[in-house]
């Protein structure tokens, strides 16, 4: 086996159990969810790929760990659809003596087979608390998709010829996709059914085609609330991506997918249901299937203004020295994504709360951080730069080119 490869996975793994712990503890169950969930598929991958590899035992716990999590947040807020059950047991294990196996002696498909997820594993219908003024920016691609989705909920009979039901929202990672699909469901009360689409299409998940056929029959039949569906995917390239080696349950999960989503758009039925597919990667997708999205929106960098507002509200809570201006920050900031900002604005709060610690004052609950100041912020982004390349900036700027459409 390839230990780089193993090894770059794995700290996929880290990374994305990183985001889920934070999004966690600050209450976001149905994104944490999400994050968790990847964890998973990179550990079961990982186990899949190399079942003799030494490290197979502490991956699996992990993932044995973070799906626990999964069911306890399902559980506790509700977001377990009444009439479905649990299909994994993780409890259960067969006895074994081999040392590269999992534990109690499972091997790599072995562990595959128990680790498969469930369809209300895969799928949150968590209600957004996203409002559109918390969309900071973005204000051509608020626009395009109040076009496609609010104003005809709210006025069909004005659109004679249909509406879009397919919307693709690409550009750089942490710039607010998932933010306005959320900030859409709650702007017109309807509901909002988030899906992973690449822990669809892992290999190890199986009973993909009919997940996918349950998914878009449970959003059918929510729409007898007189409300409207979106169906939100994330990394929607997995599933639509350029065909090239799959095999052939992955062919037929892609297959059903497209079925379902030419069945939305037939413009004889006035269904408000909506796909909205994201993607960091709009040139990984196959060019015959960007016709089943009649908008395309470019969800870019925050611009000047919104790097302002960003800075605005992210250290609104902190205390900062008079230097501080925000115009400033913002300046500095050019080329960094809001989720690049918002990790700025906590690294420097880190930055003066392990002074305090260093300085052993800390426990003292009549002593607080210094203010932040500029010279911290500078530091910071010195020493942390942007998440997005500018190859990555003018390969979106290209792909906008050939193939945006608002």
């Amino acid at each position: 086996m390839s230990v780089v490869a193993a090894k770059e996975l794995e700290d996929d793994a880290k990374k994305y159990a990183s985001e889920a712990i934070r999004l966690d503890s600050q209450g976001a169950h149905g994104m944490a969810i999400q994050m968790y969930q990847k964890a998973i598929s990179t550990l079961v991958k990982l186990v899949h790929l190399y079942p003799d590899y030494r490290l197979n035992r502490q991956y699996t716990e992990r993932a044995m760990a973070y799906q626990e999590r999964v069911k306890a947040i399902q559980a506790a807020h509700g977001l377990l659809p009444h009439d479905e059950t649990q299909d994994t047991d993780l409890g259960s294990r067969e006895a074994g003596s081999n040392q590269n196996s999992s534990p109690n002696g499972l091997k790599g498909p072995q562990v595959v087979q128990q680790l498969k997820a469930s369809f209300s594993e895969l799928v949150i219908t968590e209600k957004p608390d996203v409002k559109w003024q918390d969309v900071i920016g973005l204000e051509d691609c608020k626009g395009a998709i109040r076009e496609s989705i609010v104003f005809p909920y709210l006025r069909p009979d004005l659109f004679k010829l249909g509406w879009p039901r397919g919307i693709l929202l690409y550009g750089p990672p942490g710039c607010g996709k998932t933010m306005v699909a959320a900030a859409t469901a709650a702007e017109v009360d309807g509901y909002f059914i988030s899906v992973d689409a690449a822990s669809i299409m892992s290999k190890w998940l199986g009973e993909g085609e009919k997940n996918v056929a349950k998914l878009f029959s449970n959003a059918r039949k929510m729409l007898a609330d007189n409300k409207p569906v979106i169906i939100f995917v994330d990394e929607i390239d997995s599933l639509l991506g350029t065909r090239g080696q799959e095999v052939g349950g992955e062919v037929r999960v892609r297959d059903q997918f497209l079925r379902e989503t030419d069945g939305i758009n037939d413009k004889g039925k006035n269904l408000h249901l909506y796909v909205i597919g994201a993607t960091n990667k709009p040139w990984a997708l196959d060019p015959p299937f960007l016709r089943r999205f009649s908008k395309r929106i470019f969800v870019p960098l925050p611009d000047n203004e919104a790097r302002m507002a960003q800075f605005r509200m992210y250290t609104a809570p902190l205390t900062l020295s008079e230097d501080v201006g925000l115009e400033l920050l913002a300046k500095l900031s050019e080329g960094y994504s809001g989720s690049d900002i918002k990790d700025i604005c906590q690294s420097v709060q880190l930055r003066v709360v392990r002074e305090l610690f260093k300085s052993g004052k800390a426990l003292d609950k009549e002593t607080t951080t210094r203010p932040i100041n500029v010279s911290d912020f500078k530091e910071t982004m010195r020493t942390r730069r942007p998440s997005v390349s500018n190859e990555m900036v003018r390969a979106y700027t290209q792909w906008s080119d050939n193939f945006k459409a608002l």
